[in-house]
């Protein structure tokens, strides 16, 4: 595990620390943030506008060293946009490759439900292979490389839902709800005062190095098989004696959920200062890492029924496993 600096605070403390400096509130928004960070997954954040969701990803960028881009995602992008695209040299006769701006280390996908799905659909390959193909050359992009993207659920003239294989990529899909009275009091008297500048206190190499760590994380398998039964309970509730629930799902989660649930839960537990990870830890993480995944039938629509509603539901079925995880990790470091 990373230890503490000399101030005592570990390095994602001081990245918070240093974000909350702009930020006022929106802690679970953060504590996915720097999860999302450390555990090599991509993050769609969802609010209304106002919410300051693409000010704490630029704030959260400010922070960590690296290459940062953003990208103001409009209904006249093309594909090359984001991509780059070969250009023909008349001088030399030749084709270079002009690099688009998903060659960087944190790119912010602004509104990126405001461009069509060609364009979305540019994004497939490097968020899935964290590659790009140009013409018949394939590039790598720089790593660490992580997508933030967001998008406004209330409109509809102008924008265009993203495709389920392209939902389907992100890790989390993270809601933002309204401050309350007391942090929009600070927000304002924050907002309307000269905001301090943030202090980049962690770079590339150290936020390579501190994924390496979270790889290290003990996770038992008692938790990876409570994982895969909250996902397959998506995709046929009767398994968990909700059956009335079939009719609102046409498609449960895929196996990227399980997947992402379970490094989700590794970062987690990092962040929380532990080498092994608790079922509270996968817990903490269902909700966040499945609600995008889930296709709804038009009955839960007509019924209103969202999918953080059939979520509850279901994940109150299936039994927490009782596991002496601390001990088993233990006892596994010293064989």
């Amino acid at each position: 595990m990373t230890q503490p600096t000399r101030t005592g605070h570990t390095p994602m403390e001081r990245v918070l620390y240093e974000v909350k400096k702009i930020i006022v509130g929106q802690d679970h928004l953060l504590e996915r943030l720097v999860v999302a960070l450390l555990a090599r997954g991509h993050i769609l954040v969802e609010g209304v506008p106002g919410l300051a969701k693409t000010m704490a990803i630029k704030t959260l960028a400010g922070s960590i060293g690296g290459e940062f881009k953003r990208i103001q995602f409009t209904p006249d992008l093309v594909p090359a946009d984001l991509t780059g695209t070969r250009m023909y040299s008349q001088k030399t006769g030749d084709f270079s490759v002009s690099f688009g701006p998903v060659f960087t280390n944190l790119l912010l996908a602004d509104e990126i439900n405001r461009a069509p799905a060609k364009v979305q659909s540019a994004l497939l390959e490097v968020m899935q292979e964290r590659q790009v193909t140009i013409g018949r050359e394939t590039y790598p992009v720089p790593n660490p490389f992580l997508v933030l993207a967001t998008q406004n659920p209330i409109e509809s003239e102008g924008t265009y839902p993203l495709p389920e294989a392209q939902v389907d990529r992100f890790m989390f899909k993270v809601l933002v709800g309204y401050p309350s009275t007391t942090e929009e009091f600070v927000i304002v008297e924050r907002m309307t005062a000269p905001l301090q500048a943030v202090q980049r206190v962690l770079d590339a190499e150290q936020l390579l190095e501190l994924q390496r760590e979270v790889a290290q994380v003990y996770v038992d398998p008692a938790l990876i098989e409570y994982a895969v039964r909250m996902v397959a309970a998506t995709r046929d509730p009767k398994t968990v004696g909700m059956e009335q629930l079939s009719r609102y799902v046409t498609f449960g989660a895929s196996p990227r959920a399980s997947i992402n649930m379970i490094l989700a839960a590794r970062a987690l537990a990092f962040v929380r200062g532990r080498a092994y990870a608790l079922p509270q830890d996968v817990r903490d993480m269902a909700l966040d890492v499945m609600r995008h995944r889930l296709v709804l039938s038009y009955e839960a629509l007509s019924d209103n029924v969202s999918a953080d509603d059939l979520l509850g539901d279901i994940l109150g079925r299936i039994p927490t496993p009782e596991v002496p995880l601390h001990e088993r990790q233990t006892t596994r470091r010293n064989a």
